[in-house]
């Protein structure tokens, strides 16, 4: 307003016009004084016009300009105490300063003013103390999006109430496809009379429909062992927080009947195209299956998978057929092969050793030659009897190679067969597994979720007592045109003997058939006995390891190795084996420092604790019963806690 009361009366291009106006009047009066007059009065009429319009123009803009400011402040006056956006300044001990009347709503008085922060949110003040400039926080069923001014200890909340019950409503209705299959459906029916199979077929589909309708899903069976099933994101979590109680409901059926019934769900999720959800259900079932079925596995579209149920003990084929099937296949992939390389988990075990001798025997018997690797410096006390044994075989010894050969006899038409494990960093070279497109996997463990890239080939089954076993029986289909030296069906009923415990765990009736073969074959319970057994202070320490565990929840025993005292993994898997032989003790916990640097733990149980589930939570995995993990960056005690904190979520699900 001051410029415009300061500016001249006329502008400076009128001065500059009427100077040169003044100028050439001059002359006109010089030459002819009549025409000069008379040019005078135009002149001085020009100017009184101009300086005339020019004040009215001044006028009128300091007219609009003043009553523009009154409108800005009043409409500035409005917004910040009208506007539907809530506004507080609070000082440096983030009290309450002013707010206006729109956040004045949510006090219990008049005002929020001299109240302190956290009273909207009780962590509010720690919030705004993090690096963050902006963050959510509810207020009596609000939901706002805060933008945080700092310096100016300001805030702005923005009502993103209805945004968040949109996205949660998108979020809820998202589409859920489960695909649930009955495990062992044809097993159980192949010897039963229609009666009997039409009433177990009324009784399952019964309870699965009355599960379906309390939780609103839609369901429709797509063969005799197998259903289709439709739910939402909101369904899936009453599901998850049930803890698919199903599935107790449907092995409750056993009980009744006496039918061995179970049931395995695979469930997709995400915001993806149905085709890919539907790819989703089915990995996810696969993985329910291959750990063992009795349990539930939910993937999303980030890969990620969680598991439920998986508490009982896989049962037993009854059939010989898919070891017939994949030794038939397995030989096929031989003979199209350069050679085979074969190789375990690191720290071989005695299961992880003669497995890899009885696949080396199918790659000769096929004639292609064969390799296993194996590090002489990851030897453990438990298998170096064995290996020193296979050394004396000169023959037999020439066929293992360490990790830095078999990348140099390793071509892309290389068959790699893993045995003992799935998991590609626990393999004894991992760089191997991307060098060939022709992999197999042949393991007795419950799938975890980390897996082998596109396998040609995989025999995996929970139910085995042993890897030893499954490749026995593959033996047992392969040409007999070259015959299992002693040695070689030692090391696989060595492995046998060492992973059921002497036939006293997860031993079934295709275990003693298995381990029937391998004596007629020559295996000598003797030789096993030499392979097994164990070094004095090896046993002291054991002992000394077994006197330092504590009873945990009356029945779960955990010992602590000492403080910077290393200990071997078959040491502290025998100490958990033994601390199960004691009166009152259902599982066992055993905590060690490994040569590594990484805090391992072996965990055992009889079979009403899923030791497995707790050693996944660890980053580990195994079976119901037997179980182990490797932790990195982290100490005994700090393990323990972890694995207390682990065993109570467990036992409250």
């Amino acid at each position: 307003m001051n410029d415009l009361k300061n500016k001249p009366i006329l502008s400076s291009h009128l001065w500059v016009i009427y100077l040169l106006s003044i100028i050439l009047l001059g002359f006109i009066w010089y030459f002819q004084w009549m025409l000069g007059l008379l040019m005078t009065l135009l002149l001085a009429a020009s100017i009184y016009y101009s300086i005339r319009t020019e004040r009215t123009l001044q006028n009128e803009t300091e007219e609009y300009i003043a009553t523009l400011s009154h409108r800005i402040k009043r409409v500035g006056e409005e917004a910040l105490l009208e506007m539907p956006i809530g506004i507080i300044l609070y000082n440096d001990d983030y009290f309450i300063e002013w707010a206006n009347p729109y956040m004045n709503r949510f006090a219990d008085e008049d005002t929020l003013v001299g109240k302190s922060i956290n009273t909207l949110s009780d962590d509010l003040t720690s919030r705004i103390k993090e690096s963050k400039d902006e963050l959510w926080f509810n207020v009596e069923g609000y939901e706002f999006q805060t933008t945080i001014k700092k310096e100016e200890r300001l805030l702005y909340l923005f009502d993103r109430t209805a945004q968040s019950e949109i996205q949660t409503l998108y979020q809820n209705e998202q589409t859920v496809l489960l695909i649930i299959f009955l495990d062992n459906y044809e097993e159980i029916t192949q010897n039963m009379d229609d009666t009997l199979k039409s009433q177990l077929n009324s009784k399952v589909t019964s309870v699965l429909n009355n599960w379906a309708h309390d939780y609103g899903i839609y369901m429709k069976r797509t063969s005799q062992d197998r259903f289709l099933a439709v739910s939402t994101k909101e369904i899936l979590d009453q599901l998850e927080k049930s803890k698919f109680d199903i599935l107790d409901e449907v092995r409750e059926l056993n009980a009744e009947q006496n039918i061995p019934i179970t049931l395995s769900i695979g469930i997709g999720l995400g915001s993806v195209e149905l085709p890919t959800l539907g790819e989703l259900a089915q990995s996810s079932l696969d993985l329910a299956l291959g750990r063992g079925g009795d349990q539930v596995a939910i993937k999303d579209e980030g890969g990620k998978v969680r598991f439920y149920g998986g508490r009982t003990n896989p049962m037993e084929k009854r059939t010989r057929v898919r070891a017939r099937v994949i030794s038939h296949a397995l030989k096929e992939l031989i003979k199209e092969s350069d050679n085979v390389i074969i190789m375990g988990h690191k720290s071989p075990d005695m299961d992880s050793v003669g497995a890899a001798i009885g696949i080396l025997n199918i790659a000769k018997t096929n004639g292609v030659e064969g390799y296993i690797v194996l590090d002489p410096d990851d030897v453990d006390t438990g298998v170096y009897r064995l290996v020193e044994g296979i050394k004396e075989d000169e023959e037999l010894w020439e066929h293992f190679i360490d990790p830095e050969e078999s990348e140099a006899v390793i071509t892309s038409r290389s068959l790699i067969v893993v045995v003992d494990t799935h998991k590609p960093s626990m393999v004894s070279n991992q760089r191997l597994l991307s060098k060939s497109e022709y992999k197999v996997v042949i393991d007795h463990h419950r799938r975890a979720e980390e897996f082998i890239d596109n396998p040609t080939l995989v025999y995996m089954e929970p139910y085995a007592s042993s890897t030893a076993e499954l490749v026995t029986e593959l033996l047992e289909y392969q040409p007999k045109s070259l015959k299992l030296k002693m040695l070689e069906a030692t090391a696989l009923l060595a492995g046998i003997i060492v992973d059921t415990k002497s036939f006293t765990l997860r031993t079934g009736s295709r275990t003693f058939d298995a381990a029937s073969y391998l004596r007629s074959k020559g295996a000598d319970t003797v030789l096993v006995q030499q392979f097994m057994k164990e070094d004095l202070d090896i046993y002291i320490k054991r002992s000394k390891l077994i006197e330092r565990a504590e009873v945990y929840r009356d029945s779960i025993a955990i010992s602590k190795g000492e403080p910077e005292e290393v200990y071997g993994g078959v040491l502290i898997a025998q100490a958990a084996d033994t601390l199960l032989t004691m009166s009152g003790i259902n599982a066992s916990f055993v905590i060690s420092e490994r040569n590594d640097g990484r805090i391992g733990i072996s965990a055992r149980s009889l079979g009403e604790v899923n030791v497995q589930v707790i050693m996944e939570k660890m980053n580990g995995g195994g079976h119901l019963t037997n179980a182990a993990t490797q932790i990195e960056d982290t100490t005994i005690e700090d393990a323990e806690a972890l694995l207390k904190d682990i065993i109570e979520e467990y036992f409250a699900r």
